[in-house]
């Protein structure tokens, strides 16, 4: 949860920002600190990384949006309802679990204790349907993947 408060405060939104807004944002962020737009190395340097960082805000800004979930919410409902869970961890102060048909989801804000008692459940899948599909914040893990190769 912390990595979405600091980054809604650096492009200084709101929960309720919606994906044009996020979009006209994030556009007005990059012209002001355009790596392009300095005369020197170290000003470049500077611009850069945190040009880096308003990227990645804003990409993961726009995986949890409500509009974003919304779209996907199909999906998201056939995944968590009929496909078997056949991983899940703990990382980073979220809950990753990937499914049978391929899909992976991170969800943001569960306590450790939750992940605890979803370990030891004796469905970890009934569980998760319990107390955490409908539950918490969520954004698909595959994209991250892709992006990441």
């Amino acid at each position: 949860m912390n990595k979405i408060v600091e980054y809604r405060k650096l492009l200084n939104v709101t929960k309720t920002a919606t994906l044009k807004e996020l979009k006209t944002i994030y556009r007005n962020s990059m012209k002001e600190c355009h790596p392009d737009t300095l005369t020197t190395e170290e000003e470049r340097n500077a611009a850069e990384e945190k040009s880096k960082t308003i990227i990645e805000a804003y990409h993961f800004l726009v995986s949890i949006a409500p509009e974003t979930s919304e779209k996907n919410k199909e999906e998201y409902t056939k995944t968590t309802s009929a496909s078997p869970i056949t991983e899940f961890y703990f990382e980073k102060q979220a809950l990753y679990i990937n499914f049978l048909d391929g899909s992976s989801y991170e969800y943001f804000g569960v306590p450790y204790n939750t992940y605890v008692k979803m370990v030891n459940a004796e469905s970890p899948a009934r569980f998760a349907r319990r107390h955490i599909y409908g539950t918490y914040l969520y954004r698909s893990a595959q994209k991250i993947v892709a992006n990441a190769e």
